[in-house]
């Protein structure tokens, strides 16, 4: 199971059973969700994502790139 985030700024002021509570309604509505999604959307979206990430990649390589060149040149 996924290790449990906690947030130290709010510890102490909710009770942890409404925290359990909360994280097991979040679950259930996922699930909901996830029954009307057809898959394929949910393949698309993965997808989409990937490409997302991918894009800011190039981007920050090429601003390294540009840095790299700037340092040579000074």
């Amino acid at each position: 199971m996924a290790e449990k985030i906690t947030h130290k700024k709010y510890e102490g002021m909710i009770p942890e059973e409404a925290l359990e509570h909360m994280r097991a309604a979040r679950h259930e509505i996922y699930k909901s969700v996830e029954g009307i999604i057809p898959p394929e959307f949910i393949e698309h979206r993965r997808k989409v994502r990937k490409e997302l990430l991918l894009a800011w990649r190039s981007m920050i390589d090429a601003s390294l790139k540009r840095m790299e060149e700037h340092e040579k040149n000074a």
